[in-house]
């Protein structure tokens, strides 16, 4: 790998040599060959008047034509953007920094799984909704050639495939370990083979991934209704921020709710029937093996006591110089019977994971949308083929499920598999998940409520209900953490009885962190330290003490509080140590005093919600369940919410089997266009705490439409 980089060196070289490398004209873009295919859909667009895309078509296919021309009129960057790198040709567009990304989708041989398998096990459905969805985005380039990268076109069904693939393995944190590999010295200890096993979770981002679900059934309704809050957090611009849509076609293909740039079906929202979200988890997916390499050739291991060869291939990747100059640069890939091998100076290391060669996330998705029942929905969920996420599902009929959702290896007792393993061993080669119906699920809990936060599986609910722990082997990695979220909404939820709408709402909207949070611990060490009298410390920490835990926007305490413990946050993520709070209140205290002048200002002055020339003081703050995750204070003075709490949805039947949905989005549907009204329309309400309508019946729609076209 250390090879990628020798085109440092040698650019200026190149530079100076330019006619020894390809030239590359752009592709000669056929317009009128995708323009023709319009023929083949029948479709209508209509834009309710916030801007949100109700696609209506005869056949499911129709339907997927009409979303990806929306998509493209709203966010064609984003979606030629995200292509290049689910690709692996990024370093074609932004050149050699992009080297090691496009290097590990060629080692995970991404596209060889789709090319192998598209035919045999992706359903005829699917196929036609995925045909349909890369007809309208070639469609609509076609027609607007100015605006696109010709060279990326046309895109292609195996391509929609592709990113699905890549982003569940990202989902769960495959880079994580990834990364390790890259550091200068081995990182973890070898397993040897003992009863005793250790917990070490995965490696996180510093931007946060969470997410928010929770549902009621009647049981805990005051008013016998069914409720669920979709509210899966992600960054609020780019690739994966939330899109909302909805998409109605004469075959029953009937849902609304939020999906990603260049995604061809709905992944988190709601049908007439079942409503259902999604949250990460990041359970133990990964097993790295350490090879033992033949000292008399370098590309054999030993398994078994037998040397065999690694498999060798190569690695073409091609590199923007400057303008339309292309270097090709060649990499070697190395196999073993684990998987793909990298190889450093500090040993060659294999790699099993979840979800390799897997490829039909999004018939699961797309047969998850048309459930007709939550038990229809599980049998949808029964594939197996989404990586990881919980999921919270309720239905019309009063039923409410959790399910912890990994392709979790069924592993050899005895190792401790968050170590590296010995390569030699080839029983340590797992080949089988555990089956969807023996993951830990619950189903219609007697408590009447379950909550999924980013915690361990076994804290969902009330004690009583909830899964036991010990059930399950260590092997299967399930993950142990609790966050404040679900803290704190597991305790609203047990001071409740009954739960009207407004209590239901109450819970998403909470601002508080639990005295038993984990980063209230944190916090407490803080009252230990000793500062001089008066001094200015001593003075902010008395102030602290007298904190509330909330982060309302007239809150004065919130803004010290909630960035003494940030930090803690970020370590958490990424599993490792905090720094010493003294360190951080001190550093905070600091900052507060050299911005604000004091350390007691209002939160609402400290956290905004920006976009474009438009700020607006927000409530939350990290691992809230309002969750706000802001970056900048430093460079710019506030907190720009950067992710957390974007696109959520309310979703709920009445005693009746009447259903109401509700959605707000942090901006508007405009997603890159500054010059729409609906570019920021919706911030006013969403910093506000309002809902608006979905008009997801069509007596709704047809009072509320700004424009209805046919693409």
């Amino acid at each position: 790998m250390g090879k990628l980089w020798i085109v440092l060196g040698a650019l200026v070289f190149l530079l100076g040599c330019h006619f020894l490398l390809g030239y590359i004209k752009p592709n000669n873009f056929d317009s009128k060959s995708y323009l023709d295919r319009r023929d083949l859909y029948e479709t209508e667009i209509i834009r309710d008047i916030w801007g949100v895309p109700h696609i209506e078509g005869s056949r499911d296919r129709d339907v997927a034509f009409g979303f990806a021309y929306a998509q493209s009129e709203d966010h064609y960057q984003l979606i030629e953007d995200a292509m290049r790198v689910y690709r692996g040709t990024q370093s074609a567009h932004l050149g050699y920094e992009s080297i090691p990304l496009d290097y590990l989708i060629q080692l995970l041989e991404i596209r060889k799984f789709v090319d192998e398998k598209y035919e045999e096990d992706l359903s005829p459905e699917i196929k036609a909704v995925l045909i349909g969805f890369v007809d309208g985005l070639n469609y609509w380039a076609a027609k607007n050639p100015e605006k696109v990268d010709k060279t990326l076109y046309p895109f292609t069904a195996k391509d929609l495939v592709a990113s699905f693939s890549l982003q569940h393995l990202l989902f769960y944190g495959i880079q994580k370990p990834l990364g390790e590999l890259f550091e200068e010295k081995r990182q973890r200890q070898i397993s040897v083979d003992s009863l005793e096993t250790a917990w070490q979770m995965l490696e996180g981002d510093p931007l946060p991934k969470g997410s928010n679900a929770y549902a009621v059934s009647p049981l805990r309704s005051k008013d016998g209704a069914t409720r669920i809050l979709i509210n899966s957090h992600q960054p609020l611009t780019g690739p994966v921020a939330w899109y909302e849509a909805h998409l109605k076609s004469d075959e029953g293909w009937h849902v609304m709710g939020g999906a990603f740039p260049g995604s061809p079906v709905i992944t988190v929202g709601t049908n007439e029937h079942v409503a259902w979200a999604a949250t990460v988890n990041q359970p133990d997916l990964v097993d790295i093996y350490v090879l033992d390499i033949n000292p008399d050739n370098e590309n054999q291991y030993r398994l078994d006591g037998v040397w065999k060869d690694l498999v060798v291939k190569n690695a073409k990747i091609k590199v923007k110089l400057f303008g339309n100059f292309y270097w090709t640069i060649n990499e070697a890939l190395y196999y073993s019977e684990h998987g793909p091998v990298i190889r450093q100076d500090h040993g060659d290391y294999a790699i099993r994971y979840a979800g390799r060669g897997e490829i039909k996330q999004a018939d699961q998705w797309y047969a998850m949308s048309k459930a007709n029942s939550l038990d229809d929905w599980n049998k949808a969920m029964s594939q197996l083929s989404i990586s990881s996420f919980n999921f919270i599902a309720a239905d019309k009929n009063g039923n409410i499920g959790f399910a912890h959702n990994p392709q979790s290896p069924i592993r050899k007792e005895g190792f401790d598999w968050t170590q590296y393993l010995p390569g030699d061993r080839s029983d340590l080669i797992w080949d089988e998940y555990l089956p969807y119906e023996k993951l830990p699920q619950i189903i219609n809990p007697n408590s009447g409520y379950l909550l999924s936060t980013n915690q361990s599986p076994f804290h969902v609910t009330a004690p009583e209900d909830n899964i036991v722990r010990s059930d399950y082997a260590e092997t299967f990695g399930f993950p142990k953490r609790m966050t404040n979220r679900a803290t704190r909404g597991l305790e609203l939820f047990q001071q409740m009885d009954l739960i009207d709408e407004v209590s239901f709402k109450s819970i998403k909207f909470d601002n508080a962190y639990s005295k038993n949070a984990r980063a209230m611990k944190y916090l407490d060490g803080i009252y230990q330290v000793e500062y001089l009298p008066d001094s200015a410390y001593a003075n902010a920490q008395s102030l602290l003490k007298t904190w509330n835990l909330e982060t309302d926007v007239e809150n004065q305490l919130a803004a010290l509080g909630v960035c003494t413990i940030s930090e803690e946050w970020v370590a958490e993520q990424a599993r490792r140590a905090p720094p010493p709070v003294k360190d951080e209140f001190e550093k905070c205290v600091d900052l507060l005093v050299e911005k604000f002048g004091k350390v007691d200002v209002r939160w609402g002055e400290v956290n905004r919600l920006v976009r474009g020339e438009k700020q607006i003081a927000i409530d939350g703050g990290p691992d809230v369940m309002r969750a706000i995750y802001g970056r900048g204070l430093e460079e710019d003075g506030y907190l720009t919410a950067m992710g957390g709490d974007g696109l959520f949805i309310f979703v709920s039947w009445d005693k009746d089997g009447k259903q109401k949905i509700e959605s707000i989005h942090q901006f508007g549907s405009a997603t890159l266009d500054k010059d729409s009204s609906h570019y920021d329309d919706q911030m006013e309400s969403f910093v506000e705490h309002k809902m608006k309508q979905v008009f997801f019946n069509s007596d709704e729609l047809d009072n509320n439409i700004e424009r209805r076209y046919v693409p």
